[in-house]
């Protein structure tokens, strides 16, 4: 018997399905997806070489996502093709749960094959893996343990041992992690995704909100500025605006002027974490794509994953839905506490075309008539999801109602409403196929931020970046949820908080986990007063607290607690300056004098660096040809004893001194 297991997010070409790793906590793996908004997409393919020629049998790991909503036909059904034959069965309409589905077996003439997901509707669709083998009674198990020995990936050992390592790459993390490479930390930047931003990123596409640079510390917020977009508001828009690439590049600008080192590492995601009694040790990544796991070390973390992976894995409090009002003494609390959070949007909108446009008429999912339908042409915050669910082990539901009522919303409208002819030219131009969070566990810090903490503007003597939004409270829409069994639409509650108010710096660090840092949706807050911190300029500035924070750290070889009890004035300082960022390419107009010349060191005359090349005659001959007066012996007196020099910098200033003695420098060559 002979087999083979196939990832198939490692597909070598992915065509137009989508890689899927929100739902890796509790599946174990990243999937892919045919996310087409109703039309197929294409195919995604990879060159397999088999152990053997002949008959070969097919299974598939997927599942029927629309079979909960128990109507009608699958929504996503694809097939799976070995060279040029197709194996017989359709894909996708197995059944509500994730499992292994036969998909038939086709004969082959050679080792060496091309494999091919081929989608059929362009309603995601899904695949986790691919199982052959040429064995019918060799069908594949629903475990972690075949899974393991499947595909037989061991965990790589990283070199680096690094001062901060921050795990996610959204506005937050970001900030925290270029924050720490300019006060000179070797830092890790780890985010699950191929870009950075998270939901200010081209695949969620939320605009940044609320200000920077406010009292009593305006100098926070350069960083914050350096990686932000120019434009941006409420709704959608083409992927350049959100500049993905700009936040990268930030680093790399960072590492023209800046102490510290850097390894920025998309696609991986946190899968273990290594602990010494408080105190996290190491990270485990598994790649999105390829499945290959890594470890990394370093003394400090931060959690910036959104749903406090870490501090989870970490054994730490975490804090999840609305507290009860007695517990904080908070007005807009509920009398009793729950489950409720604000929750996940998956933005969306249309566009004209020329002509009419088609769109399916769906028999799956909600069924819509005249009086539930929603007859818009774009989905923003309102078209929200989940609020009674757990946004980190229910994602993918999640996700999919809110998918499901987009589509089948727009399938009634575009095919059976009497409204129709409004939407006949409009065509599905944007629906996000990851889904953007706005609350989820949330960590308890030395300080919990409360309703009355703000309101009242009780004040702290660890007061660092504040917040500039109001207290802004999602809701399920009151309407929406009578007429649905679950909602899928919000509103919102905004109260003022008069003036800027600094969160606590003992908001920003785990109480239970001595080196882990607190930044984006996971800080040390109530659910009301969260509403009033969670966005994102606030959180990219409070990311850039804890980056001069985890300088401190190093320095004082100290942990996140110790500068509330001891450094805090250090810090203080430092919030008062702010992250010094220097352009690109820039250079002071300086007292000194150097030589460039095309594949060489620049020769200085006034020497702190690479001294003039006195033993290369013919160098020394090309730097006379020019025929420009140089600096004189006067110019030089005294450079000797500059600190900065070393030794044997110093040794060449004496030689250049007895060369020229009061000459100039063209005279003596």
């Amino acid at each position: 018997m002979s087999s083979l297991f196939i990832e198939a997010e490692s597909f070598q070409n992915l065509g137009g399905w989508v890689v899927d790793q929100q739902s890796m906590e509790t599946m174990g793996s990243s999937y892919v997806m045919a996310h087409g908004m109703g039309v197929p997409v294409a195919d995604a393919t990879t060159t397999i070489k088999l152990p053997n020629s002949g008959e070969w049998h097919a299974w598939v790991r997927t599942r029927n996502w629309t079979a909960v909503w128990k109507r009608g036909s699958a929504a996503g059904i694809f097939r799976l093709k070995l060279g040029d034959k197709y194996f017989q069965n359709i894909l996708g309409n197995n059944g509500e749960s994730w499992d292994w589905q036969y998909a038939g077996c086709v004969e082959t003439e050679s080792a060496e094959q091309k494999l091919s997901l081929c989608d059929l509707t362009g309603f995601n669709g899904r695949c986790d893996a691919i199982y052959l083998s040429t064995d019918i009674n060799d069908a594949p198990r629903n475990t972690e343990e075949f899974r393991e020995k499947a595909s037989g990936v061991s965990v790589e050992e990283t070199d680096t041992f690094y001062d901060l390592i921050v795990c996610g790459g959204g506005i937050a993390g970001v900030c925290m992690a270029l924050t720490a490479v300019y006060e000179g930390l070797n830092t890790a930047l780890i985010q699950d995704r191929p870009v950075l931003g998270g939901c200010n990123s081209s695949e969620i596409k939320v605009g940044l909100g609320g200000f920077i640079r406010s009292e009593p510390y305006p100098a926070l917020g350069n960083v914050l500025k350096e990686i932000s977009p120019v434009y941006g508001s409420p709704g959608s828009f083409e992927k350049s605006v959100y500049e993905d690439d700009r936040k990268l590049n930030a680093f790399r600008t960072a590492r023209q002027w800046a102490g510290g080192k850097y390894g920025v590492f998309l696609n991986e995601h946190i899968v273990a974490i290594e602990k010494e009694n408080d105190i996290i040790t190491s990270v485990t990544t598994k790649n999105i794509y390829t499945g290959k796991m890594k470890r990394y070390k370093g003394r400090l973390f931060a959690d910036c994953t959104g749903d406090a992976t870490l501090s989870r894995l970490g054994g730490a409090e975490v804090m999840y839905g609305r507290e009860a009002k007695a517990e904080f003494g908070e007005q807009m609390a509920p009398d009793k506490a729950d489950n409720m959070v604000m929750g996940m949007t998956i933005t969306w909108n249309t566009s004209v075309c020329d002509g009419d446009s088609f769109f399916p008429d769906v028999d799956w999912g909600i069924e819509f008539n005249e009086e539930n339908s929603y007859k818009v042409f774009s989905g923003d915050w309102e078209w929200e999801v989940g609020q009674f669910r757990d946004m980190a082990l229910e994602t993918e539901y999640i996700r999919d109602y809110s998918l499901m009522t987009i589509f089948c919303n727009w399938s009634f409208i575009k095919n059976r409403s009497k409204e129709k002819d409004r939407f006949k030219d409009r065509k599905l131009n944007w629906v996000s196929p990851l889904g953007g969070k706005r609350e989820s566990y949330r960590v308890k810090g030395e300080h919990i931020l409360t309703e009355n903490d703000i309101e009242k503007h009780i004040p702290y003597p660890d007061a660092t970046a504040s917040l500039t939004w109001d207290i802004d409270i999602h809701y399920p829409d009151p309407k929406n949820t009578a007429m649905f069994d679950e909602p899928f639409r919000s509103c919102a509650i905004h109260r003022g908080i008069k003036e800027h108010y600094p969160v606590p710096y003992r908001c920003l660090y785990s109480k239970d986990i001595k080196n882990l840092f607190l930044g984006g949706r996971v800080v040390s807050a109530t659910h009301i007063a969260f509403a009033c911190v969670r966005v994102m300029r606030t959180l990219g500035v409070l990311g850039e607290v804890c980056g001069l924070a985890a300088g401190i750290c190093k320095q004082e070889n100290c942990f996140p607690a110790d500068i509330y009890k001891t450094h805090f004035d250090k810090l203080k300082g430092l919030m008062k300056r702010g992250v010094v960022i220097k352009p690109y390419h820039a250079y002071g107009p300086g007292t000194g004098e150097h030589f460039a010349f095309p594949g060489c060191n620049r020769f200085i005359t006034d020497p702190q660096g690479v001294a003039l090349p006195l033993d290369d005659k013919e160098m020394m001959k090309r730097i006379n040809d020019i025929g420009v007066e140089y600096y004189t012996y006067e110019r030089f007196k005294g450079i000797e004893n500059r600190s900065e020099l070393t030794d044997e910098e110093r040794e060449i200033c004496k030689r250049f001194y007895a060369l020229i003695d009061g000459k100039k420098l063209k005279d003596i060559l």
